[in-house]
């Protein structure tokens, strides 16, 4: 764990270790705790101090707290409006916690990783949900288009031709 690790450590040395552990790139870091990624590079280099505010994201994105969200991967334009944000579904609260992916293989890494975090469900593309299924333990949805939407990218594509 990340934050018994910094106490027994040195602070870059226990997160380069829980990036290499999580498979996680200082970039997916930066993105996902809200740090920028200069100042992480230099946390892991060791060139600067953390302050407590940035330790807390660090580890909230490391070492989850939340048992009780439900996972989206999606590209990121799809994502954030609705990332880390909770909805109220039959008197619960769920967190919604998004997992940027842009190919079929970051797709697969993203569900083996919502699912290891404690993820609820997962919600990921029709192509995607059969091969999620068969490595995760928990309930996988699809997200079915709307018609419109699929009307309009007919019309880009017809325009183009």
């Amino acid at each position: 764990m990340l934050s018994r690790r910094i106490f027994e450590t040195n602070f870059s040395g226990a997160l380069q270790e829980e990036l290499a552990r999580q498979n996680m790139s200082v970039r997916d870091l930066a993105d996902r705790a809200g740090v920028p990624p200069a100042t992480l590079y230099k946390l892991t280099s060791g060139k600067a101090d953390p302050r407590l505010s940035t330790i807390r994201r660090i580890v909230n994105v490391l070492e989850p707290r939340e048992k009780n969200f439900i996972a989206v991967i999606a590209a990121r334009f799809l994502l954030n409006d609705l990332d880390n944000r909770d909805l109220l579904i039959d008197g619960r609260s769920y967190r919604i916690r998004g997992y940027s992916a842009d190919s079929l293989e970051e797709c697969i890494i993203a569900a083996a990783r919502a699912d290891k975090e404690g993820a609820l469900g997962i919600i990921c593309a029709p192509i995607l949900a059969p091969i999620v299924e068969k490595i995760v333990d928990c309930p996988v949805a699809i997200i079915k288009p709307q018609q419109q939407t699929l009307i309009e990218a007919i019309e880009t594509v017809a325009k183009r031709i």
